[in-house]
């Protein structure tokens, strides 16, 4: 997308998930806002096409990783900083789901859905956090989930990650403030990726139920979560933080 909006010009950016969807959506805004942008993903060569793609003259990079694994991620945040400068901001946004009921669920699957959506999450957090408070400077927005908020059907533990993601985030706030770092939360509701449609295969019904459901009615779009994301990322918002944003059309409405 273009923008005329040039908030992180001289900021780097690490987006983690940020081949495709909302990830991808998310990299190329901050790169349409000035930021030079790495695009950490577990699939190498679509985390590469998204690095061509965004918008000409942006200092992009891929970089393949496996967010549940600490060594890696220490190397992918090494290779960056070489090539790109120290992380400003991270965006921790690499997630994954399974659709089931908890009690046809395997502890297979629980293990993949919390390494992937929540210790991603503090493998990151670990490793770029103590740059960040070494320059007392920097912003980490992780993106949870309505579903961390009020729940969701079939969605058990994936929420139960996502919530903790929200209650980390606010500690983690706590603790990093003196050093100036910002922690916020963003919690997509229903939004248009290719995950959601995986998951609903052959359930189209519901997705149009979902987005009747929606105030807005309609699902979210990946762009949507992009602009909360630049926001946070920005000095527009340097006095916010240990914040949860739900961006879902009003769906979820906080008391």
């Amino acid at each position: 997308m273009a923008s005329t909006i040039t908030r992180l010009q001289g900021k780097v950016a690490i987006v983690t998930g940020g081949a495709q969807g909302i990830g991808r959506a998310i990299a190329v805004r901050l790169a349409a806002e000035g930021a030079a942008v790495a695009i950490a993903d577990l699939q190498g060569e679509a985390a590469a096409r998204t690095a061509k793609e965004i918008a000409a003259g942006a200092r992009t990079l891929a970089v393949t990783v496996d967010v549940t694994k600490f060594d890696e991620v220490g190397a992918a945040v090494d290779r960056v900083e070489r090539d790109l400068g120290p992380i400003d901001i991270l965006v921790n946004n690499a997630g994954w789901d399974k659709l089931e009921p908890f009690v046809e669920s395997s502890p297979e699957t629980w293990d993949k859905i919390i390494a992937i959506n929540y210790r991603g999450v503090l493998n990151f957090c670990r490793i770029v956090a103590p740059r960040m408070q070494s320059r007392n400077s920097g912003k980490i927005v992780s993106i949870s989930s309505d579903a961390g908020r009020v729940g969701s059907t079939g969605e058990a533990v994936y929420a139960g990650c996502k919530a903790a993601i929200i209650g980390f985030s606010k500690t983690l706030a706590r603790e990093l403030a003196r050093n100036r770092i910002n922690v916020n939360v963003v919690c997509p509701g229903p939004t248009e990726t290719s995950l959601l449609r995986e998951a609903m295969k052959g359930r189209e019904g519901v997705l149009d139920a979902m987005a009747r459901g929606i105030p807005f009615r309609r699902l979210g779009r990946p762009e949507d979560l992009a602009g909360a994301v630049a926001f946070l990322a920005s000095s527009d918002a340097d006095y916010v933080t240990g914040q949860v944003l739900s961006v879902s059309g009003g769906l979820t409405m906080a008391g």
